[in-house]
């Protein structure tokens, strides 16, 4: 089996290397990057921004502080629910374009198991998904040296890196439902309108202080991107998180060795 996953992984990453949405991903979290970048040099001086046209009252909705810690943290928040969104397009486009391109029939007639071809698309995901957030993480780590925020110590970095990837795990952990539900509607298009509804439903369930129970809210939560009046999820809604995907990992196998690829 350890071969046919080689074999079906090395397939995996050729299609993805011909493909332009490994660099959209990338172009999302750059922008996301940046974005953080810009809120923090105009908290650090909001009439310098004011001078050069920039708006500070966008950083001061934020609410965040000019310094590691707050920059960590909203990387970690970028990466929560950008991140979902990156991850369910990475895991969506994986399974769902066999369906859109009508290669799924003769991908399953390779004398390739079935589950070797589910496991290495979900391994090429889960590294598509690390190299994601490790990419945002020294892009942070850089824009900060290079607006030389305040407030570095090994500790606040090495807690703020911490968040940010408990923070990609689990929002990596849920992005695999929405490969599941690109294979069971054979397309594109209702994963990424579930997609959709999970966020709106973390944002509503977060609102009315139910969101350290509900997994689709806990990556943000866990972020600190409920403020300070929002409890962090705690290890049972930890859980439901780890749940859920590991639902969704046995659900894709078991559909993909067992539903009737007519198309």
């Amino acid at each position: 089996m350890n071969g046919d996953i080689a074999t079906a992984l090395g397939a995996e990453v050729l299609k993805a290397r011909r493909s332009l949405v490994p660099w959209v991903t990338l172009g999302a979290f750059t922008l996301g990057g940046l974005v953080g970048g810009l809120f923090m040099f105009v908290m650090q001086d909001p009439d310098r921004a004011r001078s050069l046209g920039l708006l500070g009252t966008k950083a001061q909705v934020f609410g965040g502080t000019a310094d590691w810690t707050g920059y960590l943290s909203l990387a970690a928040q970028v990466v929560a629910v950008g991140g979902l969104m990156v991850f369910g397009l990475a895991l969506t486009w994986l399974f769902g374009r066999e369906f859109s391109d009508r290669t799924a029939k003769d991908l399953l007639a390779l004398p390739t198991p079935r589950a070797a071809v589910v496991a290495a698309k979900l391994l090429l995901g889960l590294a598509w998904c690390l190299l994601l957030t490790v990419y945002l993480a020294a892009l942070t780590l850089l824009l900060g040296v290079l607006l030389g925020l305040d407030g570095w110590s090994a500790g606040v970095v090495g807690h703020g890196l911490g968040t940010i990837f408990a923070v990609a795990l689990l929002t990596g952990f849920l992005a695999v439902g929405y490969g599941l539900v690109a294979s069971v509607a054979r397309g594109y298009l209702a994963a990424v309108g579930a997609l959709f509804l999970t966020l709106l439903a973390s944002q509503v369930v977060a609102a009315l202080g139910y969101g350290a129970w509900f997994p689709w809210s806990v990556p943000a939560l866990l972020s600190g991107a409920g403020g300070p009046g929002q409890p962090l999820p705690g290890a049972v809604g930890i859980a439901t998180v780890v749940l859920v995907g590991a639902a969704a990992v046995t659900a894709t196998v078991i559909w993909w060795e067992r539903a009737d690829h007519d198309r």
